[in-house]
């Protein structure tokens, strides 16, 4: 019996090759990459020659206290995932992230949230108007802002780092959006949702994906453990009636049920779970899960087909 998850959707150009021993083998578009991941605590099932052909591997760099690190190429690795300017396109149906290693072992891209942009898609429907308006607050390099503006969403896309939102910008262009396709705001998520919420601002669908700890455009300080209640708050104020919510978490100590508990009082169906990605099928057995990150859900006014 596996623990609650949220379904997956399809996603041509990213597969989960194998997970173990800390470490997971993906594919991103034609490029093999080997990366750590402290979830994954099995054995591998691949075999170790198939994990050393990857074309990118990251090393942890131990005087960062592991949060940084580089990239170690092979010998074959594609001449557009090599050196400072790497970076390729990856697409999820008519979406496309141009996908970099960065320093701190992500490539702008999680493919276990393709399971929400699923999902806000999906609503669009049970909406029930021309244009429903979408709030996306950490925002970062934006597919679910792609997503949600191609689905037919008024978006506004909030992000605290400029280069965050210079790499949205072109995953947006990359996905054949005019420049305006989006109100993109240099903001604190907190103090953004409070000022719209004194506007009187009103929004059909709210994205959140915060991380631990950070930090907005001045300096103000993001600690999850003291601002996601003020934040929910904030933001369940600015939605209609017929409207919904996902929160989703990564490296975070709290459950799907902590987050089930802070969304429960804000609609009227919620489901919580883990968003998780499949190994593709090696040797006997179904395909392990790997867990990516918790994540909540809350909507009113509307119903969701299979939810």
């Amino acid at each position: 019996m596996l623990p609650a998850h949220f379904a997956e959707s399809a996603f041509d150009d990213y597969e989960l090759l194998d997970s173990g021993a800390g470490e997971k083998l993906e594919r991103y578009g034609a490029v093999v990459v080997r990366r750590p991941d402290p979830q994954a605590l099995w054995r591998p099932r691949a075999a170790a020659r198939e994990w050393d052909a990857a074309h990118l591997r990251f090393e942890r760099d131990p005087d960062s206290g592991g949060k940084r690190g580089r990239w170690i190429e092979s010998r074959d690795a594609p001449r557009f995932a090599r050196g400072e300017a790497a970076g390729w396109p990856v697409r999820w149906r008519s979406a496309t992230c141009v996908v970099r290693p960065t320093a701190f072992k992500h490539l702008g891209l999680f493919p276990e949230q393709a399971a929400n942009w699923d999902w806000l898609t999906r609503a669009v429907g049970p909406l029930g108007v021309a244009r429903p308006r979408l709030l996306n607050l950490f925002g970062y390099t934006g597919m679910a802002s792609v997503v949600a503006a191609q689905a037919g969403y008024e978006v506004t896309h909030v992000d605290a780092s400029k280069t965050s939102l210079a790499w949205m910008k072109e995953n947006a262009k990359a996905s054949g959006l005019a420049d305006d396709a989006f109100r993109v705001l240099l903001d604190d998520a907190l103090a953004f949702a409070r000022r719209e919420a004194r506007r009187g601002a009103r929004y059909h669908g709210v994205l959140l994906d915060p991380p631990h700890y950070g930090r907005g455009p001045k300096g103000e300080v993001w600690q999850f453990e003291e601002h996601i209640a003020p934040l929910v708050e904030a933001c369940t104020a600015l939605l209609e009636a017929r409207s919904w919510l996902i929160l989703s978490t990564y490296a975070i100590g709290f459950s799907p049920l902590s987050l089930a508990n802070l969304l429960a009082p804000h609609g009227e169906r919620l489901a919580a779970g883990e968003l998780t990605l499949s190994e593709r099928a090696a040797g006997a057995g179904e395909p392990r899960r790997l867990p990516c990150g918790f994540c909540a859900r809350v909507w009113r006014g509307i119903e969701m087909p299979g939810d």
